[in-house]
């Protein structure tokens, strides 16, 4: 069974989204594709939301999203509880995002990142994996925080049954 990634975007990463749907076929990776479906002008909250409310309600392990510069879809998804998303248009953020954050959902900059560097971040991103450690206790600290300000229960896969 191929694994599934959730993959959105606005406009600004169509053409991206597109491109990166095709690169992930050939990692083995099914691309759960939420939208958007041309150039033509739509809002990243419509399309950021898909993905990340699937990611938070554990339906989806991961999930891509691409607008123009990355900061819009931060902001959408990083309002789901649950949800870690990291903008990353570098390797080096990529790779920390996933060792240090275990980022369930990576954001791009459409308009900020070429072709081939976005494939590049992708598979960084997916090839990495979460260090644990004290990095596990700072995740811990987001879900208290989560739940006890906000009222959010933390769905998906459980922080408490990861090795610490």
């Amino acid at each position: 069974m191929m694994v599934q990634i959730g993959l959105a975007s606005d406009h600004g990463g169509f053409e991206l989204k597109e491109e990166l749907k095709a690169f992930l076929r050939t990692m083995g990776v099914e691309a759960v594709d939420m939208g958007c479906f041309s150039e033509e002008s739509v809002d990243y909250p419509d399309f950021g939301m898909l993905v990340a409310e699937r990611v938070s309600r554990g339906e989806l392990e991961k999930g891509i999203l691409i607008c123009g510069t990355g900061i819009g879809m931060s902001i959408v998804a990083n309002k789901f509880p649950g949800v870690r998303a990291a903008l990353a248009n570098d390797l080096y953020s990529s790779r920390l995002s996933r060792e240090h954050n275990d980022a369930n959902i990576l954001i791009l900059g459409g308009r900020v990142v070429g072709k081939d560097l976005a494939k590049e971040i992708v598979k960084v991103w997916l090839e990495t994996p979460f260090a644990g450690g004290r990095h596990q206790r700072r995740l811990e600290k987001i879900a208290a925080l989560e739940r006890e300000k906000f009222g959010r229960k933390v769905a998906g896969p459980s922080l408490q049954t990861r090795e610490k």
